[in-house]
């Protein structure tokens, strides 16, 4: 869902879309233009998507609320805003389930990484002459041998997603966990400016900043360069932070970094992806593998689908395995779970009111959405409890 969310996000919010054209519009002509909707706001991040059918996103704040504003990059108009999109949803669920708290939730989501490339490796170890059967699939030997045999197709064929997301997951943890001191190494301190003008504080670095010439003087700082995502100093010492894509292929826009002094428009610090280092270079290219956007939306929905056939695999085998030690506890009269189910529960509830609190706190999620939200998790708890409570329930007392 991660994958597609930018997708969701077109869908659902028509605001956001955007008719390709051949030029882009002056990004000072869409300053002015949300300057007249927020006259007092405070853009944080500039974020110019990837995919042309998408408007920019412009994290803007004002009076102490955050929001995203949605600016057509080539006409120049502000076609609306949200305080919470379908991407940012999907990011903070996988990211780190909603709790952030000492890196909690990071670590859960990571620690499956390691559980995620144990169980295909040994698959493969289990299973004999695997590769004789990435061809084979038996139809007419009735259901359960066509399911038996869907389910072992699918998972010979996710097995290279199946690692490569697992392999990315684990860098993940030793970026989050600094292990070898990486995360120091990938994530270098933004450069401070030396010289501020006397009258700087008099400067609002939101509206009185060129973009277009920040743009123009950060491509020319890097051969190729597409000037993209844009960071806005939150204060007077700061540059502006500028990155985008050049003909390096498969790293992502933060493999290219231009700060821009806000005020002399000097380039006072670069980073060019054809001279970054080994570790950087394999930081940069783990987001475009891991999701998929490193080919636009053709590698993107590919990976969808794969990932929908490893989270299938997944499903399946915890319901092979709960029938399995279900019946072994009928046996002794003993509950399918055991205790193991409060400990599932009071995760799965602390992540819950985590999230109801983020929704409303961090992003001031209106009623509306956070009644679309609530409905959309009582659909999958309902779904969940009819396939793995009820359902197996019946199968075992029928066995």
């Amino acid at each position: 869902m991660a994958t597609l969310s930018h997708e969701m996000d077109w869908l659902f919010i028509s605001e956001i879309r955007a008719k390709p054209q051949k030029e882009f519009a002056s990004r000072n002509t869409i300053l002015a233009n949300l300057k007249k909707q927020y006259p007092k706001g405070q853009v944080s991040y500039w974020m110019r998507t990837e995919e042309p059918y998408l408007c920019d996103i412009i994290y803007v704040k004002e009076n102490g609320r955050q929001t995203y504003v949605f600016a057509n990059p080539y006409t120049g108009e502000i076609q609306g805003n949200a305080n919470l999109t379908f991407q940012r949803f999907f990011r903070d669920l996988h990211y780190f389930l909603f709790m952030p708290f000492y890196q909690f939730g990071y670590l859960i989501v990571l620690s499956f990484a390691f559980l995620l490339l144990i169980s295909f490796l040994t698959a493969l170890f289990f299973y004999k002459k695997w590769w004789r059967k990435l061809f084979v699939l038996e139809t007419k030997k009735g259901t359960l041998v066509f399911f038996r045999s869907l389910h072992r197709l699918v998972g010979l064929w996710s097995i290279p997603f199946s690692i490569l997301f697992s392999v990315t997951g684990i860098w993940y943890f030793v970026e989050r966990t600094n292990i070898a001191d990486v995360r120091t190494k990938v994530n270098p301190k933004l450069p401070k400016l030396e010289n501020t003008p006397a009258n700087a504080d008099s400067i609002n670095l939101t509206y009185d900043i060129d973009y277009d010439r920040v743009a123009e003087v950060a491509q020319k700082a890097i051969l190729n360069l597409r000037a993209e995502d844009m960071n806005v100093p939150g204060d007077y010492d700061s540059p502006v932070y500028v990155r985008g894509n050049s003909d390096v292929p498969l790293v992502r826009q933060r493999a290219n970094r231009v700060y821009v002094d806000p005020y002399t428009y000097q380039v006072v610090g670069i980073q060019d992806a054809k001279k970054i280092g080994n570790t950087m270079w394999l930081n940069d290219i783990a987001d475009p593998l891991h999701f998929g956007y490193w080919g636009g939306l053709v590698t993107k929905i590919i990976w969808f689908f794969m990932g929908l056939g490893i989270s299938s695999l997944v499903l399946t085998g915890i319901w092979i395995t709960l029938k399995r030690k279900a019946l072994q506890r009928k046996k002794q009269h003993k509950a399918i779970l055991g205790k193991w189910k409060f400990i599932n529960w009071g995760i799965y509830l602390f992540m819950m009111v985590s999230m109801y609190v983020q929704l409303i706190v961090r992003y001031h999620t209106s009623n509306t959405g956070i009644a679309i939200i609530s409905c959309g998790w009582i659909v999958f708890l309902l779904l969940t409890y009819y396939v793995f409570v009820y359902r197996l329930n019946r199968m075992v007392h029928t066995d």
